[in-house]
C-alpha cells in the first residue's frame, strides 16, 4: 500500500475568495479599531491619515504574514478551506 497522502487541490475561486474577504475583513475591522482609538472615526465609518493610517497597513500586512504563515491560515482561508 501506497502511503500517497496528497490533498486535492483547492479551486483558484477559492483561494481569490478568501484573499478578498480577509482584506474587506482586516480593513474595515481594524480600520475602526484604529479609528475608535485615535479619534478618526466619522458618521459615515472611519477616516484615518498619516501615522493611523500607516498603523492600518502594517496591521494588514501582519494580519496575512502572522496567521497565514504561522498560524496556520488567515480566518477566511479556513472558513473556505484553501488551508
Amino acid at each position: 500500500m501506497t502511503g500517497n497522502s496528497a490533498k486535492p487541490a483547492v479551486s483558484t475561486w477559492r483561494k481569490v475568495a478568501a484573499a478578498i474577504l480577509d482584506f474587506f475583513f482586516i480593513f474595515f475591522a481594524g480600520g475602526y479599531v484604529i479609528g475608535l482609538l485615535t479619534g478618526g472615526t466619522t458618521e459615515k465609518g472611519f477616516s484615518l491619515s498619516g501615522g493611523p493610517a500607516l498603523l492600518l497597513f502594517a496591521l494588514i500586512v501582519l494580519y496575512f504574514v502572522v496567521l497565514g504563515r504561522y498560524l496556520g491560515g488567515t480566518l477566511f482561508q479556513r472558513l473556505l478551506g484553501t488551508r
